[in-house]
């Protein structure tokens, strides 16, 4: 069964910087481009990076490029999202994601900017 888990959301000051973690299971994480998506409210998700699957190329939407790191340890399953210089914009709850015959989703991490 395909799970995937967030964690490492919270709320934090514009300016201000998380890393967020996303546990995987159920299928062969290495052999899969993973994604990071973000949902705020009254929006439809979106794609806010992208990470090959050994981690040798990542792409970023413009709203976040030289702000979000994306990175993944293969070893353990999980992939990261360095967030520095967040801004209100920001806020969405976040999730990652690969495109497996499941197509099942986490349950998100929330990240609330605000002063």
């Amino acid at each position: 069964q395909v799970q995937f888990v967030e964690s490492g959301g919270g709320l934090v000051q514009p300016g201000g910087s998380l890393r967020l973690s996303c546990a995987a299971s159920g299928f062969t994480f290495s052999e899969y481009t993973m994604y990071w998506y973000r949902q705020a409210p009254g929006k439809v998700r979106e794609i806010v990076a992208t990470i090959t699957e050994a981690g040798s190329s990542t792409i970023y939407a413009d709203s976040v490029k030289d702000r979000f790191t994306a990175s993944r340890d293969n070893a353990k399953n999980t992939v990261f999202l360095q967030m520095n210089s967040l801004k209100p914009e920001d806020t969405a709850v976040y999730y990652c994601y690969a495109y497996t015959p499941s197509r099942q989703w986490g349950q998100g991490t929330q990240v609330t900017v605000s002063s």
